[in-house]
């Protein structure tokens, strides 16, 4: 279960660091709240060509637990989304990068003082080491650029982004029992209901760009991966292994964006970068050896 579980998690981050470099890209090409939209609008399409069947046993379930459903899908797909694609109009993907890396941080903070539930010291020690690994990514191997940075509008967007997240991962401790296909179903609509009114505002303000070609692969992109599979793969996860152990995994998504920037945009793979990937794997296995044992 353990190893099926970091498999999930693993392309998860992989996906959702491919998000992030989306975003960037989509700068210029399609604006925050269309993309938000046009990416559920797509997943909507897709879950209802493939999971009706599923969808139509569940459908008692899904009335029962309707509003809780909704809830996550608009806080913990549609604002997440929102925040994260506004930010990087605004903040570098350096800032972004660096308070991406205290989502976990804010998990273990809420599950403590929600719930009481405590991290071991082999837990707080392979969270920090992590977060090194992710401050080596965003400082490109010169702590000392960190000193320099300059916060701004797009990093509090970043901060709430990391916040709404935080919030959701938590709050899967009481998701209904249901198949995973009816879950994701679910909460992708009240995503996409939830993303109409912003695009509304975004229109209002005349600031929504309708997608060109390289627009419409981000958005496809956006839709079936990070919207759909990812989704998927990371509930699952948080169900196998508990938020605390598989909020950790978020911090390998600075590390795989860098990776796919390298890909992807022609960016330099320089030796920090694979300093950083060994520090942020090292860091999630000292906290996975290190974890609280169940009682017996």
């Amino acid at each position: 279960m353990n190893s099926r579980a970091y498999f999930y998690l693993a392309i998860t981050a992989l996906f959702w660091g491919g998000n992030s470099v989306a975003g960037k890209m989509a700068v210029g090409h399609v604006s925050p709240m269309m993309l938000t939209t046009l990416r559920w609008l797509v997943a909507v399409s897709v879950i209802l060509a493939l999971m009706t069947p599923q969808i139509r046993r569940d459908w008692d379930k899904i009335r029962r637990h309707w509003l809780q459903l909704l809830a996550y899908g608009a806080v913990g797909f549609t604002m997440f989304n929102a925040f994260l694609y506004s930010a990087v109009k605004y903040t570098s993907a350096i800032n972004a990068v660096i308070l991406q890396a205290g989502i976990p941080m804010l998990i273990f903070l809420f599950n403590f003082v929600f719930f009481r539930t405590r991290a071991s010291i082999a837990q707080i020690v392979g969270f920090t080491v992590t977060l090194i690994g992710v401050l080596t990514t965003a400082a490109h191997g010169d702590f000392t650029s960190l000193m320099r940075l300059q916060f701004n509008f797009g990093d509090g967007l970043m901060i709430l982004a990391c916040i709404v997240y935080a919030v959701y991962t938590v709050t899967l401790r009481w998701k209904p029992a249901m198949h995973w296909q009816s879950f994701i179903a679910a909460p992708a609509f009240g995503a996409l209901l939830s993303s109409i009114p912003l695009l509304v505002w975004e229109a209002s303000k005349d600031s929504a760009i309708v997608p060109d070609a390289t627009g419409w692969a981000i958005v496809l992109y956006a839709a079936i991966f990070p919207s759909l599979m990812s989704q998927v793969l990371y509930v699952r996860g948080v169900e196998m292994i508990g938020a605390n152990r598989a909020g950790l995994f978020i911090n390998a998504i600075p590390v795989f964006g860098t990776l796919l920037s390298v890909l992807l945009v022609g960016e330099t793979f320089h030796a920090f970068h694979l300093v950083a990937l060994l520090l942020v794997l090292g860091g999630i296995a000292i906290a996975e050896r290190g974890r609280p044992k169940p009682p017996r």
